[in-house]
């Protein structure tokens, strides 16, 4: 059987995994001195943004005696690699026939016989604690100090240095069981950092039970080692589940552990660094951020607890590995769509079996968006699949959802597009509700809670009174001569999308002329009452409307689908028309009443610095700053929006 054929590639650390990379032409060395404070970064944006996302970067002198590796996730062939397969559908089958051998019927005693061998085999994956020390604990630091480490400063408002690819282990008090999560740690001083965990997260849970018992609570962060452990501890496994175990099972193998030095808790043997400590719950708490988030905005500071050094341990040679994450496509985007396709089984199988398909676009950083396609038999389907995967884990925090049914490929942007516009009916097809939304969300008035947009792009049957729908395309020669005389604050209309058979009208607005979004719409469709699309979205005068995936993550990340996804009644009539409003909010003329934040980007002084010592990098040829074509997205200089 598959599961027993395959052999699966592992690895001793990280220093392992960089010499295949360098062996696949997958990896460039820089030799030459860059400073992990913002230089880093903006080298390694440069590379994540290219085409198929560049190569992985290995910074050999880092100012410390640790080098510094970037963007080793970055691609699909690296992530693939860093788990152990030749591409991603070969783990994804393998995830797909393991989830059917357990969830299928079993109706004799032989089918259920048959199963054995699978459950040793599970048993075998389970993580094993070893006695003695690992290699993670080759050299130990019992007086602590965290600027031995290359720890980086990603971007200029950002709130100092973090550490931003932490396994962060942590134990149930009641239970004993395990959970490893990725919370960013800000480096405030050589013992102290902050943890930042979201309420929502099984960190946070342990926390709040240590809290309860009046206890300190036990914390190893790991770094490194196989980094099929790293990817365990981004994946959104249910409550309760060893990311271990998940490791595990991918590497066909158990993961190793060892106890930390000074705490009760256990880490991978092989790990490159181990920080272990402690958070006191009778401890005030720390004031952590701004970051430059993978929303590609800032997440702005807040309240978040102290986590106290008490040992560092690493392996020799060890290698200290990092994320840059902001305005897609970057890093991050592999490793989502990695988890978008290894869990759409479990999803099918145990929880919405008519999903056929699903998809999170890189233009929605994991939650933004969601397309799912489904094998639709019943009115209403549509519905019932958007509302299971509004309850279902990290999916709860999904906040645009639009569902098909058609036999198409869903991860063709155009061809999606065109099936989106051509089943939906503006006034019929959708659902907007409200939920909790990820905390790093700017855009909705109250932090983690706000609007859900579902789009019903299925096919419609006759109870659902949409059999039968005209599809109606404006054509762009009428809509253009209609739009000849704008509105003041409406400063450019695209067409594009329009041309390619998408009934989607992108505009851009002035919003410093203090006009209502729904006045000023009011005066743009009356225009074109009789060339409406189907939708209208607008965004900034600043973007640059001709680069379509920009504008998608521009406007997913400033819509509050339950504040800005509205209609034009014009008397009793309601037009076809959902207009999405997708630009930045402010007090003065939306009266929203928390702070915006700006994009993230670098600083002119940076790209000048890198710009200068680029030929001596004897990396590649030149590749300019992304920043450059965002920068007129940045508002004032400052983290804040003023």
């Amino acid at each position: 059987m598959y599961l027993h054929k395959k052999k699966v590639m592992a690895y001793k650390g990280l220093d392992d995994f960089v010499s295949l990379l360098e062996s696949k032409g997958q990896l460039i060395r820089i030799n030459e001195f860059v400073d992990p404070v913002l230089e880093i970064a903006e080298i390694t944006d440069r590379f994540s943004k290219q085409p198929k996302g560049g190569k992985a970067l290995l910074f050999e002198n880092t100012g410390t005696a640790f080098p510094v590796l970037t963007n080793a996730f970055g691609s699909d062939e690296r992530i693939a690699l860093a788990l152990g397969f030749s591409n991603p559908e070969e783990a994804t089958n393998r995830i797909d026939i393991l989830f059917k051998s357990f969830v299928s019927p079993k109706q004799s005693f032989w089918d259920k016989l048959k199963l054995l061998p699978k459950l040793r085999m599970v048993a075998q994956w389970m993580p094993k604690t070893i006695s003695g020390r690992g290699e993670c604990q080759q050299v130990v630091y019992m007086d602590p100090d965290l600027s031995i480490f290359p720890i980086l400063k990603c971007w200029p408002f950002d709130g100092g240095r973090f550490v931003t690819l932490p396994m962060v282990n942590t134990k149930d008090p009641n239970t004993q069981i395990r959970n490893v999560g990725m919370y960013r740690m800000q480096v405030f001083g050589g013992n102290l950092t902050g943890m930042h965990w979201h309420r929502h997260k099984t960190g946070a849970r342990h926390f709040e039970e240590y809290a309860k018992r009046g206890e300190l609570m036990p914390i190893a962060v790991a770094l490194g080692g196989d980094p099929v452990y790293t990817y365990a501890a981004t994946a959104p496994l249910p409550d309760n589940i060893d990311e271990y175990l998940l490791a595990g099972f991918l590497r066909q193998r158990r993961v190793k552990l060892v106890k930390g030095l000074t705490v009760d808790i256990e880490v991978p043997a092989d790990a490159d660094i181990v920080i272990e400590g402690y958070v006191n719950p009778q401890d005030d708490l720390i004031w952590e951020g701004p970051f430059g988030d993978h929303t590609g905005f800032y997440s702005l500071a807040d309240w978040y607890p102290k986590f106290n050094v008490t040992c560092i341990t690493h392996k020799q040679n060890a290698i200290y590995p990092a994320t840059i994450v902001g305005i897609p496509p970057m890093e991050d985007t592999y490793l989502a769509k990695i988890t978008e396709r290894l869990f759409l089984s479990p999803i099918k199988l145990t929880m919405i079996p008519e999903v056929e398909d699903m998809y999170l676009p890189e233009e929605g950083v994991a939650h933004n968006i969601a397309i799912a396609k489904i094998k639709k038999t019943y009115p209403g389907q549509a519905y019932k699949v958007a509302n299971a995967f509004w309850g279902a884990g990290q999916m709860m925090f999904n906040k645009i959802m639009v569902l098909v049914s058609s036999n198409i490929n869903i991860h063709d942007p155009i061809s999606l597009a065109k099936i989106i516009t051509k089943h939906f009916d503006p006034l019929k097809d959708v659902y907007i509700g409200r939920g909790p939304l990820d905390v790093l969300d700017h855009s909705s008035n109250k932090a983690g809670i706000g609007g859900k947009l579902l789009i019903d792009a299925t096919e419609k049957m006759p109870e659902e009174d949409g059999y039968y729908l005209n599809y109606f395309l404006p054509e762009t020669e009428t809509l253009s001569e209609a739009l000849r005389e704008l509105p003041e604050s409406v400063k450019k209309v695209n067409t594009q999308l329009l041309a390619m058979g998408i009934s989607v009208l992108l505009v851009s607005v002035d919003k410093s002329t203090g006009i209502p979004t729904k006045r000023l719409l009011s005066q743009l469709t009356s225009l074109i009452n009789d060339s409406l699309p189907k939708i209208i979205l607008l965004v900034d005068q600043e973007i640059n409307m001709e680069n379509i995936p920009l504008v998608i993550w521009y406007a997913a990340g400033n819509t509050d689908p339950s504040r800005d996804c509205f209609y034009i009644d014009t008397g009793n009539k309601r037009l076809p028309c959902l207009i999405i409003d997708g630009t930045r909010k402010s007090f003065a003329v939306d009266s929203f009443p928390r702070e915006w934040p700006n994009i993230v980007i670098s600083n002119k002084d940076t790209i000048r610095i890198v710009d200068s010592k680029w030929n001596n990098l004897n990396i590649e040829s030149f590749i300019e700053s992304p920043s450059n074509n965002f920068s007129e997205m940045q508002f004032g200089d400052d983290v804040i929006v003023k």
